[in-house]
């Protein structure tokens, strides 16, 4: 008897796993006691409610503060500095994360112990230039650097967690739940090397059961992105006068031979059915000093949307291709080298597991690889990619609102989830308490 009770629980402890990153429970944990949640998105089935008034006063005004401040890559602090008392003034215990000299993730959660499990997380830095916050088409839309990508995201994740915590507040003067295990993480450098994610993965425990990340995805949810390869060619030639070419090495000429050879390769690069095809960006190019001399150094810079394979891989394409003009450099006194900018990461898999929303692909990078774990991984945000990097950068008014919803949709079916595997393990602690586990002996 002792051994069929062993074996059973065995079997409930193998499939923890199960349980905590699939849709299934176990029949133990349906009978148990479970924290009972004041509501329930699974029980609704229905979008969004609009916003009460006050918190779409308080939306606007969140986002509007943000987008103002100007937050270029690298230039993150005056935002930080901003964000961090506004979320201490919403009863949140924040921290101000060092990721170097006047740059700091923003990690806040409720209560004065870190108990997150769910975890909401988006960028505070922008691209360039800055761009001043406006209203235009008789205030319905949102202009300005930052008020897509990706700061639509964190006042529309920050205001959905505050609703969530109010309500849970709420419940608990009834004594009906506790503060919800959720975390929110806004961090720097997503939009360059991604070192703040980066940082604040490999110096806090970051295991979490599930992480919703903010990107504009045009309010779907996004089934996976594009890997990523940065690479540049740096070509030394021979100075000379440019009436006597001959006695040089032009960098430039070779550099021309270069940028042809790999133009001709990504039509080899990798593809998939998922992603399409891998695409090759000549981003930046550089080389010589005047038009009379003759060029003594080049340069370009490249970046590859990988649609299949690896980093590796890529690298070793374009070796191959770009290896007879190395060796033609060579015999003439030149050098061709590649080095790498961005050590990049393969296509990310993301997780759409959650009804009511329509999946999407896309092809830019996000801070998803740079946040280590083995959770669940959602990535959804409003307005469109399109936009982000550009002058027309923009969103319209509902779209932010709805994404509020949105947010409050997914943290809560997570932090349900999470909420049925506590009960399956106190299931499994209690059968523990009381039972001894005797020696079998030889078989």
């Amino acid at each position: 008897m002792r051994l069929a009770w062993l074996l059973a629980c065995t079997a409930t402890l193998f499939t923890h796993a199960e349980a905590r990153y699939g849709p299934l429970v176990h029949e133990s944990a349906q009978h148990a006691e479970q924290p009972p949640s004041p509501f329930s998105y699974r029980e609704q089935k229905q979008l969004p409610l609009p916003l009460a008034h006050d918190a779409k006063k308080e939306l606007l005004h969140l986002h509007r503060k943000l987008v103002q401040i100007e937050s270029i890559t690298g230039n993150e602090y005056e935002v930080g500095t901003w964000l961090a008392p506004y979320l201490e003034s919403q009863n949140l215990t924040v921290e101000k994360l060092e990721v170097a000299p006047n740059r700091f993730n923003v990690f806040a959660y409720p209560g004065t112990e870190n108990k997150t499990k769910v975890l909401v997380s988006s960028h505070i830095d922008t691209v360039p230039p800055f761009i001043p916050y406006t209203l235009r088409n008789h205030g319905t839309e949102l202009w300005g650097r930052g008020s897509v990508d990706a700061k639509a995201c964190v006042a529309a994740q920050t205001i959905a967690a505050l609703n969530i915590f109010r309500k849970a507040a709420d419940a608990a003067e009834q004594e009906v739940t506790t503060a919800p295990s959720l975390g929110l993480l806004f961090v720097v450098g997503e939009e360059t090397t991604g070192d703040g994610m980066k940082h604040f993965s490999a110096t806090r425990p970051h295991d979490f059961p599930t992480v919703i990340f903010g990107e504009p995805t045009e309010g779907k949810l996004v089934s996976g992105h594009k890997g990523i390869f940065g690479f540049k060619v740096v070509i030394k030639g021979k100075a000379a006068h440019s009436g006597y070419p001959w006695l040089g090495l032009s960098a430039n000429n070779a550099m021309v031979e270069a940028l042809a050879a790999l133009l001709k390769l990504e039509e080899k690069l990798p593809s998939s059915k998922k992603y399409g095809k891998t695409t090759l960006n000549i981003g930046k190019v550089e080389g010589g000093v005047a038009a009379n001399v003759v060029a003594e150094r080049a340069e370009a810079v490249c970046a590859v949307r990988m649609a299949d394979g690896t980093p590796e891989e890529i690298l070793n394409m374009v070796t191959d291709a770009l290896e007879p003009i190395k060796k033609k450099l060579e015999g003439e006194g030149g050098n061709l080298e590649i080095g790498i900018t961005i050590s990049g990461y393969p296509p990310v898999d993301i997780d759409t597991d959650i009804d009511g929303f329509e999946t999407m692909t896309v092809n830019y990078g996000t801070d998803v690889p740079n946040l280590d774990g083995v959770g669940k991984r959602y990535l959804y945000g409003p307005g469109s990619i399109f936009v982000a990097h550009g002058a027309n950068e923009h969103l319209k008014v509902e779209e932010l609102e709805a994404a509020v919803g949105n947010y409050e949709k997914l943290i809560q079916i997570a932090l349900e989830r999470e909420d049925e595997l506590t009960a399956e393990e106190t299931v499994v602690e209690k059968f523990w308490q009381g039972h001894t586990v005797e020696p079998v002996g030889e078989l």
